[in-house]
This record gives C-alpha cells, structure tokens and sequence, in this order.
C-alpha cells in the first residue's frame, strides 16, 4: 500500500493498471477538465458484504471514492463545498453518527484516537453536550529547529489549550471528530440522546450500484441551490477559514467543543518546506480570520450571549491577526528611519524612564522563550520562529489585510489560495539543511528584502552617527538595539541577497528592487 501511494503521488495519476480495476478512476479518462465533470462515485469497499474482511478475517469497514460534480456555472466552494458533498453521500451510505474530518495530506499516527474520542462523546453526564473533539495540527517533516515555525508548536499545545478552558476550541479544519447532526445545524438542547444504534445504514439491503446511482444527485452541483447548505447546515460558505466560522457557529448554537492532547500524535501531516508556502498559507488564515471579524459573524456580535465573553477575546486573537500588520511595520520602519535622521524615539539611556520599555521587552520575551522551551522546543527553534512572525506580520497578514478591505469595498473577489507542499529534491535538502528557501520572484520578498535593506542602511548609518558624536548613543541607545536585533534576524534575508549561489537564494530582480527602494526610503528620511 505505502509503495503504491508513493508511486501514485510521484506521478501525479492513479497508475494504469489500478485505474482499469476500479469503474471510478476509468471515468476520469471521458473528463476533459477537472473543473467540468460529472460526479464520479464508486463504492469500493462494501462493509455489507461478507466477503469484505482483512488477511486477519476481521470486518473491513465500507471505502467509498467521491468526486463531487462540478461545472464552470457553478461555485464549487472549495473545502467547504467538498466537505458537504461527503456529509451528504456519507449520510445516505452508512449515516454513521460520528464523522472523521482530515486533510488530504494527513494519516493517522494513534490507532487510539478513535476510542479516545468517543469516550468523549459517550460520557454519561456531558457527553450529550459535544458538537465535536479537536486534536493538535502535528506534522511528521518537520526539523529540528524549525526553519519556518511550522509545528505552530505554541499554538497547538498552549493556546488551544487555552481555548479549552474557555469555553471549547475552535475547529481548526482537520483532525477533529464531529457529532454529525451539529454539523447539519442541529441546536443544542438539554434534552437531546443520541440514539448510537439506530442511526446508521450498514444493514440495508440495496445493491451496491443501486446505493451508487442514488447517491450521485446528493454530490451535484444544482443540489444545494435553494437549500441550507453552507449557510444554516453544513460547513459555512464564502470564508477562506471555512472550519474557524463553522465551530464558532456550533458553538453559538449551544454544543461544546473539547480539545484533546494524547501522549502519542494522533494525526500527522506534511508541512509547508518552502518560505513561499509558509506564506501563502497564513495570508489565507489572516485574511479569513478578519473577514469573520468584518461580518455578521463577528464575535462580539454574534457570539454575545451564546458564547462566554473569554471565548469571544480567545477567537478575536485570530481574528486580528491581519490588522496586527500595521503595528509591525510600523516597529520595523519608523524607528530605523528615525534613526538615519537621529530623531529620538524613546528616553536617554541615562534617564530613569527609560526603564520600563527594557522590563517590559525582557519579561515578554522571556515569557515567550520559556513557552516555547516548555514545549519541547530549542533555543534556536524560538529564534527561528521570531523571524517567521515578522515575515508573516510585514507580508501575510499585511495582503490579509488589504485584501480583505478591498473585498469589503466590492473591488476584489475572494478566492481560495491551495497551500503547494510538493517541491523538487533540492528544495528538500535545503528544508532538511535548515536553508532558508527563496528562489521565486513574489511581492512578498520584495517586501521582506526592501525592508531588511533599509535596517541594514539605518545600521550603518547610526554607528557612523555614534563613531563622530559620542553623545547620540545616550540618545539613540534602545533605537540602536532595537534595529540590531532586527538586522540580526534578517541575517538569512542578507545571505540570500548576497552571498548564496544556490537556486535557492533572491532572486536578482529582487536584490535590485530591494536596494534601490532601500537607498530611496533612506536618502528622503536623511534629507
């Protein structure tokens, strides 16, 4: 099995000879486009049957193989769309009351995760009251000391954490078992029993083919029109966080939510190994984020009374990740071109006042040190992901932000930005190495380098201001460190700009947009 996967995923097609053993994969050679089919349903594993059992002779439970139908005249709506076709052919096939949600690139890694949830869901005294049971998002390629930040190692284990307490986790789109009526719209009441031995439709008696066809008009495209779907039942439609404003809408109808943290992963899956991907991936989160802030969804808005007020500040964390942009740039480029003008931002270093902005810095930074270590983290890992939230803040979530503006204004359409985890074998060795990954021309790094280029200048410019007046280093102290420290995470920027030779540095279109804009943002803050 692992080898036919492997081989499967190294080509990019179902190989010829599985493709002409299963009727489903055969359909794909009569489509012209993957975005105008018909749908495409095969039952390939009938749990019904009595033939259908393993090596060991034990029950194998029903696969099926659905590709929802879509044509250009209709939005597919992405994940979300996906998602509720697969409730709708699961609730016809075997309406099992608990539903499994994964992202394509995860494979469970805890054979365990299963019991553990549904000791959740069969609690006799608050077991009634659980929508659905979230596990940490944990990847199996991630390195040592996290090039890119990617095990998001801080969020998963302690403000997720966090959420629980509040009231419930956010559902965060994998890796989450789900009671199946929350997900159709079901309200919470006190009142409500599952009834777990009714309600699923392993003993029918239709034909596989028959259950087949029947199921086929449930993944249409004309289905949901004029229906619930993707507004009051099912995943919600037109957000790029499709899981985030869905549990936040079933825990507003009254269901709990639990986050379970086991001593084995339970579910693994493929990181971003690129800076690029990290990136596009959390301008998705960010500008899916503040478009739930921006709506009807809106936590403090719709959340009051039906969630707790420290829930709602939980979600708004996320929320106003975009937003959060402003308050970057404005830390890694105003004080660096105070700086080259030798205006002073904070007090003398000889001035008692000017010890709290030390304290205050130290003490967070501590704090965030000893958070990330106490989760298993290194010293050099924390670094690492201190750089990475400055990319993110100054490049993420700055076009998070504009984009979502835009969108409010009615200037631009929403899309939904797939986050590429294939690369070629150099690009691995680099990730495997801890080499920062460049390479590609992006707005983006036009961005980050201008931006590292302009606090190099400012740098120079203010030792050179320190060397002829000894007195500027009293004044211009905590700018001085605060642009060092900022140099100082750049360092991989500055390796790709000059020093690399690999396919994998800057771009020289980018080192010259860089310098020149750098040069320019310098010269006018001077003069």
């Amino acid at each position: 099995m692992k080898i036919r996967i492997e081989t499967t995923t190294k080509f990019g097609r179902v190989p010829d000879n599985l493709r002409q053993q299963h009727k489903g994969f055969r359909e794909w050679d009569l489509v012209s486009s993957r975005q105008d089919h018909q749908t495409i349903l095969q039952i390939l594993i009938d749990g019904r049957a009595p033939e259908a059992v393993d090596v060991q002779g034990q029950a194998l439970p029903t696969l099926v193989y659905l590709a929802r139908e879509k044509r250009p005249q209709y939005h597919h709506n992405f994940k979300a769309g996906a998602m509720n076709a697969l409730i709708r052919v699961s609730s016809r096939i075997s309406n099992g009351p608990i539903i499994l949600n994964v992202d394509c690139d995860m494979y469970s890694n805890n054979s365990k995760s299963i019991r553990d949830a549904l000791c959740f869901f069969l609690d006799q005294e608050k077991g009634h009251e659980i929508a659905y049971v979230q596990y940490p998002q944990n990847f199996d390629n991630i390195t040592q000391n996290e090039i890119y930040g990617n095990s998001l190692r801080v969020i998963m284990e302690v403000e997720l954490s966090g959420f629980d307490g509040n009231g419930g986790p956010c559902y965060i789109g994998t890796g989450c078992f789900h009671r199946r009526e929350t997900l159709c719209g079901k309200k919470y009441s006190k009142e409500f029993k599952a009834e777990w031995r009714s309600e699923n439709n392993r003993n029918s008696k239709e034909s596989s083919c028959a259950l087949e066809e029947s199921c086929k008009s449930l993944a249409s495209c004309a289905f949901e029109k004029n229906t619930e779907w993707g507004k009051e039942m099912g995943l919600k439609y037109g957000c790029a966080v499709e899981d985030i404003i869905t549990g936040l809408s079933i825990q507003c109808r009254g269901w709990k939510s639990v986050y379970f943290i086991p001593e084995r992963k339970a579910f693994l899956g493929v990181a971003p190994t690129t800076l690029m991907q990290n990136l596009i991936q959390h301008k998705r989160w960010s500008e899916g984020e503040f478009q739930i802030f921006l709506s009807k969804y809106c936590l403090l808005v719709y959340g009051h009374k039906r969630i707790p007020l420290k829930l709602q500040l939980s979600y708004g964390i996320y929320n106003l990740w975009a937003p959060n942009s402003l308050a970057m740039l404005y830390y890694v480029v105003v004080p660096s071109l105070c700086l080259l003008k030798g205006i002073a931002l904070f007090p003398q270093i000889s001035s008692p006042w000017v010890l709290p902005f030390p304290c205050v810095v130290l003490a967070n930074r501590a704090y965030s040190l000893w958070e990330f270590l106490s989760c298993g983290g290194t010293l050099q890992g924390w670094w690492n992901e201190q750089r990475i939230w400055m990319f993110k803040r100054t490049t993420s979530y700055l076009f998070g932000f504009l984009s979502t503006i835009l969108k409010q204004l009615g200037l631009s359409k929403a899309t939904f930005a797939v986050t590429e985890k294939v690369v070629d074998e150099d690009v691995s060795q680099r990730y495997e190495q801890e080499v920062m990954e460049f390479g590609t021309k992006s707005p983006m790094f036009n961005i980050i380098a201008t931006l590292a280029m302009l606090n190099l200048l400012s740098c120079t410019g203010a030792i050179k201001r320190v060397i002829v007046d000894k007195k500027a280093l009293d004044i211009l102290a905590l700018q001085m460190l605060l642009n060092g420290l900022l140099v100082c995470l750049n360092l991989p920027v500055y390796k790709g700009l000059f020093f690399r030779k690999d396919s994998g540095r800057m771009p020289p279109s980018v080192t010259l947009f860089s310098i020149i804009f750098a040069l320019l943002a310098s010269t006018i803050a001077m003069y």
